[in-house]
């Protein structure tokens, strides 16, 4: 059974960091590509890093230069490491992951068969 578990969410202010962490498990995570969405509210979700299972990150435009998206296979983990926050980066936060689909696919579509529950980021002014 794939799951994906998210931790590290909270509260900063504009300017501040954040790092998220997903922890994988019940399927070869090194096969597959992951991925972080996130929702604000009444809005869609939206694709904001991915990374391929070679690596290769994908970040959306809005955070190219503040988001950095790592994978350690060995541990299971992916990390989004968010510096420089902005308001607008606030919502709620999901790792996601997929066997078939390229990391710039998932970001770009977005699409992912699997889904975490979410971790809330909020960014205060």
């Amino acid at each position: 059974q794939v799951q994906l578990v998210e931790s590290g969410g909270g509260s900063v202010q504009s300017g501040g960091s954040l790092r998220l962490s997903c922890k994988a498990s019940g399927f070869a995570v090194e096969r597959w590509t992951i991925g972080w969405f996130r929702q604000a509210p009444g809005r869609m979700h939206e694709g904001v890093s991915c990374i391929s299972n070679s690596s290769v990150p994908y970040h959306t435009d809005s955070v190219k230069g503040r988001f950095t998206i790592s994978r350690e296979n060995a541990k299971h983990m992916v990390d989004l490491t968010m510096s420089d926050l902005k308001v607008e980066d606030t919502g709620v936060y999901y790792c996601v992951a997929d066997p078939d689909v390229t990391e710039r696919g998932m970001c770009v579509i977005p699409h992912a068969d699997h889904w975490g529950q979410g971790t809330q980021v909020t960014v205060s002014s």
